[in-house]
């Protein structure tokens, strides 16, 4: 077939068009590719002085987040409803003291949405921490280690209940050998500051010999119940879709205590000072769920 006369001109002009658009689309990287790395080296100084305050370096992580999010591949699991829960609940408390287990491409993000806030996370892989800090050394990241593992799930909620220091009101986390559930040797970082918001996306937990995060619902549920200061513990808890998860959060955060559920996500609201010594609630409940 003949070509036509306009048909002809465009053909002559479309390698120009794509020419120009790989120009713009290129010179726009390395734009962008230079603001991360200016944001990095300018603000890492200001951030390591000792009289940064807390609006600069909160103002670095969003901005580094910003940047990260607009040129980064990699895609956080956790859907857009599910940050919105959460985004929500921060944004009323915040600044506040949000506690996340687990490291991931999302972390900088949950760091800039608590702006002058303490967020501190908890990871077991070292090879993940070092990848992340690499790309932001702002965030505060603690390496942990797991004792337990998924296969021994049904046993251990099955026999916590026979082990006094796994049970209200003698249950205790830090340096708490007897209770296997119990993550008794975090860092004094952990142990030393009250969590209004708790996050768990951590660990492993899609393998029988993963750790589970049967220790990390129990150790938020203490931590929530041994709250001193006023106003609940938001606990969420990711991925709830798996057997393990939905288990023990029924087991040890409680039904009565869900607010929302969206997608995999389920958010509780816990309050302090939960006694099940004064009262023992109906025959079956959960331990951790009678007052």
């Amino acid at each position: 077939m003949k070509n036509s006369p306009n048909t002809r001109h465009f053909v002559v002009e479309k390698p120009l068009f794509l020419g120009a658009i790989l120009t713009i689309a290129m010179t726009g990287a390395l734009l962008i590719t230079g603001l991360s790395k200016t944001i990095n080296t300018s603000f890492a100084c200001l951030y390591t002085k000792d009289n940064a305050d807390a609006t600069t370096a909160a103002m670095r992580t969003q901005l580094l987040a910003v940047v990260h999010y607009a040129t980064s591949k990699e895609i956080p699991e956790i859907t857009f409803p599910e940050i919105r829960a959460s985004l929500d609940v921060l944004l009323s408390l915040a600044p506040c003291n949000f506690l996340v287990f687990g490291l991931g491409h999302d972390s900088l993000m949950w760091a800039a949405l608590n702006p002058r806030g303490t967020t501190l996370f908890l990871e077991e892989d070292p090879k993940l921490v070092h990848k992340i800090l690499a790309r932001a050394p702002a965030l505060r990241v603690h390496t942990i280690t797991y004792s337990t593992q998924l296969y021994e799930a049904d046993h251990l909620i099955n026999s916590y209940k026979s082990e006094k220091n796994c049970l209200p009101p003698n249950v205790h986390l830090r340096g708490n050998a007897r209770c296997k559930l119990a993550l008794s040797e975090l860092p004094d970082d952990v142990y030393n500051r009250e969590w209004d918001v708790i996050f768990i996306d951590a660990p492993r937990g899609y393998y029988a010999e993963a750790p589970g995060r049967m220790a990390t619902v129990f150790t938020a549920a203490v931590m929530a119940r041994r709250r001193t200061r006023s106003g609940m513990t938001h606990v969420f808890l990711h991925d709830v879709d798996r057997k393990v998860e939905k288990m023990y959060a029924e087991e040890f955060l409680c039904r009565k205590y869900l607010v929302k559920a969206v997608g995999k996500l389920w958010h509780f609201a816990i309050p302090p000072g939960v006694n099940v010594s004064k009262s023992k609630g109906r025959r079956g409940t959960p331990p951790f769920c009678q007052d």
